[in-house]
């Protein structure tokens, strides 16, 4: 193949290129693109050039696909698609885009949010690929900026904290958010506990050995900060990165641990758990989508976001009904 020069390739050859493979015939690809077939024929033959395979081969009266051909077209269809919709961002179509977009959560929303926003895509969007990213932050801002994660789900009190305190100053700052759903923590152990069946009081509550979750590994959390307030503090003796691990680890074992009420009922160990609430206040945990302002397909991204926010009702409120 020779090696190409981007600055002066010519998009139209990748346009006939897309138009040949899907109508599997010359001429009407000519006729839909309002060319002639020797145009279109000219088209193929610079591309063939350029590219250093025929693309395509006559057998008899069909038109065959080459290996390379069949390779390249998913990405070219997927590229045009893009940029279709990048200059004519009020005609996204989803039930027709073939579009992909990265969503940053943890394990515990993916569980809550995924199952409705698979039964949404299946009914409108069956082309549309989601591919969900691990959330190891509870600042997702850096992830979105390196465009690692087209949007972030979950709990982000501290950098929600910042952005509003910069929109009181500055109206037009990077990033925007949403709220999907309000909840709050509980402490969380096995059915035959031996704390089961008492008062789960604040010496009761720090006296007892702890499983914390920690996205980031870091050992000092929103209840270690709380129980500091009031001169008091737990023994954590095992740290895990999801919450899935620490409702089977405290299902099977004589520790506490502090988490969602409302992510309880997804975690497949509900009927072996006992809830008590907790012997002293935390603030309450908020389910959140973040998003930066700067877009390369905002009517794209826009129908992401109101899809996500349908999930999350229908995700939430069946969670709600299973209390």
């Amino acid at each position: 193949m020779n090696k190409l020069n981007f600055r002066t390739f010519d998009l139209n050859l990748l346009r006939v290129f897309d138009e040949v493979m899907t109508q599997k015939s010359l001429t009407r690809a000519a006729a839909n693109l309002a060319l002639t077939q020797p145009a279109v024929s000219n088209a193929m033959r610079r591309l063939k050039d350029l590219l250093g395979d025929e693309l395509i081969q006559r057998r008899g009266q069909s038109l065959v696909a080459t290996p390379m051909a069949l390779d390249l077209w998913p990405q070219v269809r997927k590229m045009l698609k893009e940029f279709e919709q990048a200059l004519s961002p009020g005609k996204f179509d989803a039930s027709q885009t073939e579009a992909s977009f990265v969503m940053a959560m943890a394990d515990a929303t993916a569980a809550e949010l995924m199952p409705a926003m698979v039964a949404i895509l299946e009914e409108e969007a069956p082309n549309v690929t989601i591919r969900c990213v691990p959330l190891s932050t509870r600042d997702p801002r850096q992830l979105l900026m390196n465009e690692t994660a087209d949007i972030a789900v979950g709990y982000f009190p501290s950098a929600l904290a910042e952005l509003n305190s910069m929109l009181k100053f500055e109206p037009d700052i990077e990033f925007e958010f949403e709220r999907l759903f309000d909840g709050h923590y509980v402490c969380v152990m096995r059915k035959d506990h031996p704390l089961a069946h008492q008062e789960l009081n604040l010496d009761v509550f720090c006296q007892a050995r702890h499983l914390m979750v920690s996205f980031s590994g870091r050992s000092f959390g929103a209840v270690d900060h709380a129980l500091t307030t009031l001169g008091r503090k737990r023994r954590v003796v095992l740290i895990v990165n999801q919450f899935f691990t620490a409702g089977q680890v405290v299902a099977h074992s004589n520790l506490l641990t502090v988490l969602p009420k409302h992510f309880l009922s997804v975690t497949g160990t509900f009927d072996q758990l006992k809830i008590v609430e907790l012997p002293f206040e935390l603030p309450k945990v908020h389910i959140d989508m973040l998003w930066r302002k700067r877009l390369r397909q905002p009517q794209a991204h826009a129908w992401l976001r109101e899809t996500i926010s349908r999930a999350s009702t229908r995700a939430f409120q069946k969670i709600k009904l299973k209390r």
